[in-house]
């Protein structure tokens, strides 16, 4: 299993008429192959949506993207000047992690923490991960632990849903005060991110 995560930035303004194209086009879409997620930014880089597309292997990847192309709905009709940038990634669920999609109601928003690894660190980090993840479990689910295969190399995504803003800031202050979390890896660590971001209302996640 393998995960395509499809971040556009757009201009400012132009998020609600993209998820509204998207949407309306997504079920000619989805006769090839079914939407994971779909989400776009609130706090941290603004103006991105981002759709995460679950598929067997690349080979799969390349063959059903070949067919969708070819299917006059899609991709949705939008004005090419709404773009500011397109970036495609590809990531392997780590073993631990629950397959996205399939109609999740997890919560209102999600938290996305990307961080980088030194390289040849990801083994360790996965094993220390997997160990410590239960741990984390027992305040809210994990929705996505994953790492790159293809794009930005060494980078490590987890995805954290909550109802809202206050239930993450309870939550995380609660985990914190377990001895268990977070995974003790700061050692390989060289850069860390976050996004907020809030469910589509086609979004299989939300």
């Amino acid at each position: 299993m393998i995960y395509e995560v499809r971040t556009y930035t757009l201009k400012p303004g132009s998020v609600p008429e993209f998820e509204k194209n998207f949407g309306e086009a997504l079920p000619y879409r989805e006769k090839y192959s079914k939407l994971g997620a779909f989400w776009h930014t609130e706090i941290g880089p603004l103006n991105q949506v981002i759709h995460v597309w679950p598929y067997e292997s690349v080979e799969e990847r390349d063959s059903i993207r070949a067919e969708a192309a070819k299917d006059d709905h899609w991709p949705p009709p939008n004005d090419p000047e709404m773009y500011v940038s397109m970036n495609s990634e590809i990531f392997i669920p780590a073993p631990f992690m629950r397959p996205l999609g399939g109609g999740q109601k997890l919560g209102n928003v999600y938290e996305m923490r990307s961080y980088t690894y030194k390289t040849g660190s990801m083994g360790k980090v996965i094993d220390i991960w997997a160990d410590a993840v239960p741990h984390r479990e027992e305040y809210s689910p994990l929705a996505a632990a994953m790492y790159t295969d293809v794009g930005g190399l060494n980078k490590w995504v987890h995805i954290w849903p909550y109802e809202d803003l206050e239930e993450r800031n309870r939550i995380r202050a609660e985990a914190s005060k377990n001895p268990h979390w977070p995974p003790p890896t700061r050692e390989w660590l060289v850069n860390q991110e976050n996004k907020i971001m809030v469910p589509s209302s086609f979004s299989p996640m939300h």
